[in-house]
């Protein structure tokens, strides 16, 4: 069993969508008013039925008041790190402190080299984010001295003015599943952001991916415990169980408190675009699954040290 102990995060992963117009910001709305943690959207910018996703985070940021916001997850090869860093300083300084940063070396290739990106090898995206990282992190310590100097092979930056400083520690997440990608979440990110749906074995495979991130944080210095692991996951709410995370609300609570105290899941993302979804999320699945988490760990905690 693996609990690294964060307070719970519940969210919404809403497609992007342009049509309607304002669908997106509309779900990320009933998200924040029915008391949600979280509102995500999937950022492809060469699919053209979709909204800008960075466009579409500031327009949902404008339209809530409580909420965070995220990518889930940016795609790299198509925004250049230090202009990234500034919009979501920018973002986080506007929203009142709401933005977090999920973030990912980049996939479909073809569309990206379409849209004037560079074509990347895994090892090469792999090297790429881990660059990007240290220049958004760079950027962003605005009390430092000097400008940014990153002088990497795929981002150099010279002498870049710092600054502005977010208004809160923006979270960097990082979508990833294989073992190099997990190795560098575990040395220089903030949180992992896998989905569910991607993991052949269920969530049986989140112990081994678990194990390379805690390896490489020890390797690194760190605790792995500063590592958020949080989760997109999908559903259905029916009157009886019939499957993981199909069924009733209380057997969604059942299904994702194990997630916590047996893998460390502590952030939970609803793949929805149906406002009684989240609304059945928020009321009743968000609170049964804090009240059964937070009894099991004040269980072990009563339990007499050996």
């Amino acid at each position: 069993m693996t609990d690294y102990g964060h307070d719970l995060l519940f969210g919404t992963f809403v497609t992007p969508t342009n049509q309607p117009a304002t669908h997106a910001v509309d779900l990320a709305v009933a998200s924040d008013r029915a008391g949600l943690d979280l509102v995500t959207f999937q950022d492809h910018p060469y699919q053209p039925r979709f909204h800008d996703t960075w466009t579409l985070l500031s327009y949902a940021a404008s339209r809530t008041s409580r909420v965070h916001l995220s990518a889930n997850v940016l795609n790299l090869p198509l925004r250049q790190p230090a202009v990234l860093a500034r919009s979501a300083a920018s973002l986080d300084l506007l929203s009142g402190g709401r933005v977090e940063l999920g973030i990912g070396a980049g996939g479909f290739w073809d569309a990206i080299e379409a849209m004037g990106g560079r074509r990347l090898s895994p090892g090469q995206a792999v090297d790429a984010l881990e660059e990007a990282i240290t220049v958004i992190r760079e950027i962003w310590a605005a009390d430092r001295p000097g400008g940014v100097r990153v002088d990497g092979r795929y981002y150099r930056v010279h002498g870049a003015k710092r600054g502005p400083k977010p208004p809160h520690d923006i979270g960097i997440w990082v979508g990833a599943y294989k073992p190099r990608m997990l190795r560098l979440i575990g040395r220089a990110a903030d949180g992992w952001l896998p989905s569910l749906g991607y993991l052949s074995g269920g969530p049986a495979d989140l112990a081994e991916l678990n194990r390379h991130i805690d390896g490489a944080a020890a390797a690194a210095g760190r605790d792995p415990g500063r590592v958020r692991r949080l989760l997109n996951v999908s559903g259905r709410f029916a009157p009886a169980g019939r499957a993981f995370l199909d069924g009733p609300a209380e057997q969604w609570a059942e299904d994702l408190a194990g997630l916590t105290l047996e893998y460390g899941i502590t952030g939970f993302i609803l793949a929805t675009d149906d406002e009684y979804t989240i609304e059945a999320f928020a009321a009743e699945v968000a609170p049964a699954t804090r009240e059964l988490v937070a009894a099991a760990r004040g269980a072990t905690a009563a339990q007499p040290a050996r």
